[in-house]
């Protein structure tokens, strides 16, 4: 069977996967074929030793990759799934787009066509996302095994059963950086309020947040056991968490924001 794959779509994201697929030597140059209009992400590409078109009816007749991973914008997957019907039925199809369900993809490429949905999040461009999967019936164990190596190049990789819970995932790790990097950005204001000068209050509200994730990543206490390692009784930690803790106001104010995206990413889905 071929390794070939095609990457439509070569923006932030599609870069980011394909940087990590050659960079890792999961996949040679030759045999990635990239289609993308906006000639100077193509030439980007193309200094990367791949293979590079501008539009799908370019691609050679006889390709016959295993994988097409579209990353296209949301909006645009209607116009562009009709050029790759000719693939359906001999390869898989990897889609990136937040809120697009399988079903759109069945409704173009055929009711038999094989689909993986794949919501990854923006660390994922220096190897460090979640990336949460979630395939029809018709991909094949071979095929999974395949493409989750080739995910797996841009970070973690977990598998869904139930494609409803993707608005969860996206509300989760799809959106989770962005409060994440709004917790820095409050630490560091919060810094500055204290009387630190900002660029050494940015520097240890980030590095903070870095070590800390490392930290509970790489560790086999849980978060909790971790948090109360840090917390000596009467102390700074305590009095910080005091506030942080009292009333359940913080684990609230998450939940509330999950809960607002999760529906966000449902309205999307139906639009």
């Amino acid at each position: 069977m071929s390794d070939r794959v095609v990457l439509v779509g070569c923006g932030n994201m599609g870069f980011a996967m394909l940087k990590g697929w050659l960079d890792s030597g999961a996949l040679e140059p030759q045999a990635i074929h990239v289609v993308e209009p906006a000639a100077m992400l193509r030439q980007r590409a193309g200094e990367l030793g791949v293979h590079t078109v501008a539009e799908a009816g370019e691609l050679s007749a006889d390709l016959n990759p295993r994988m097409v991973l579209i990353a296209v914008k949301p909006q645009a997957m209607a116009q562009v799934l009709p050029a790759y019907t000719r693939f359906a039925g001999d390869v898989t199809f990897v889609s990136v787009a937040a809120g697009i369900p399988v079903a759109l993809f069945e409704k173009h490429l055929g009711d038999k066509a094989a689909i993986m949905r794949v919501m990854p999040n923006t660390p994922a461009a220096i190897g460090k996302g979640m990336l949460v999967v979630y395939r029809n019936a018709h991909v094949t164990d071979a095929n999974a095994v395949f493409i989750n190596g080739l995910l797996k190049t841009s970070g973690e990789v977990a598998s869904i059963a139930d494609e409803s819970l993707m608005d969860a995932v996206t509300a989760i790790s799809g959106s989770g950086p962005a409060y994440v990097f709004h917790f820095i950005e409050c630490l560091t204001d919060a810094g500055v309020t204290v009387g630190l000068d900002r660029d050494l209050a940015a520097l240890l509200a980030m590095q903070t947040v870095y070590g800390a994730g490392a930290l509970a990543a790489q560790s086999h206490e849980s978060p909790t056991k971790l948090r109360e390692q840090v917390t000596s009784p009467n102390g700074t930690t305590a009095a910080a968490l005091d506030v942080l803790m009292s009333e359940d106001r913080l684990e609230d104010l998450i939940t509330k924001a999950v809960e607002a995206a999760k529906k966000r990413s449902v309205e999307l889905g139906k639009a």
